[in-house]
């Protein structure tokens, strides 16, 4: 989930956040770890606010104070005691950021209190993103060139639904749009970035086309090919229809 890549779809997302966890390994000072445990109650209050994924930058800018390492160390604390006193939420590294998750196993009592199911993606809708997720940035006839079906409708709802955006348009003949995924399909498949993404081999029979359209290796998505930006703006904003 190349690195130019990554860079084009995922422009919204903080940096490694690991890079300072491993800095600051091998600290044993008690008052550095008495600092990291007052932060606990304060990011544990930050991080329910919120409700979505916060950067670490946004984090380190809310307390105004302790250091981005200090922020890390406080959150890894905060993830290890979670876990440790069976609490009903953990902490988790997604879309870029971190994020207060219900366990999977109170999904169905989550579900009686909130009402309703989660839409669910039709295989055809799984299908398209994955394309575009290994593929990215893709064009429309590039996606139909692989599933070997027509994608507009799909890319519609994909649209309609934040989990593709309009990333530019391919500096070819015609100038196809050309898609990428979002933030929210990071959060919605619990990816902390596109370097998360599974095997391509685990897509099945799906690899082997995707293999077939030009892909090279099995790591991550593909190189896309040359962008012309468009002012179509970051995930937060409301994507345009697809191109007919």
């Amino acid at each position: 989930m190349d690195a130019q890549t990554a860079e084009i779809l995922t422009d919204e997302l903080d940096d490694d956040p690991d890079a300072d966890v491993r800095d600051g390994e091998g600290d044993d000072h008690p008052e550095i770890a008495e600092d990291a445990a007052r932060l606990l109650p304060i990011l544990e209050g930050l991080l329910f606010a919120a409700g979505s994924p916060v950067a670490i930058s946004r984090l380190v800018d809310a307390l105004d104070g302790p250091t981005r390492a200090e922020v890390l160390r406080g959150l890894e604390l905060l993830a290890t005691r979670l876990e440790e006193e069976g609490r009903g939420v953990r902490l988790a590294r997604v879309a870029g950021g971190y994020q207060l998750r219900t366990l999977a196993e109170h999904g169905p009592w989550v579900r009686r209190l909130l009402g309703g199911k989660p839409p669910r993606l039709s295989r055809a809708m799984l299908e398209t993103v994955a394309i575009i997720a290994y593929r990215q940035p893709a064009t429309r006839p590039e996606i139909e060139a692989i599933r070997g079906v027509d994608v507009d409708a799909v890319l519609n709802t994909l649209l309609e639904r934040r989990l593709v955006r309009i990333v530019g348009r391919k500096d070819a003949p015609g100038r196809p749009i050309l898609y990428g995924t979002t933030k929210e399909f990071l959060e919605i498949f619990s990816l902390p970035d596109l370097d998360a993404l599974p095997p391509l081999q685990a897509l099945g029979t799906l690899a082997e086309a995707l293999e077939a359209s030009g892909h090279e290796g099995a790591d991550g998505p593909v190189q896309g090919p040359a962008v012309v930006p468009v002012d179509a703006g970051g995930a937060g904003e409301s994507p345009a229809p697809a191109e007919a």
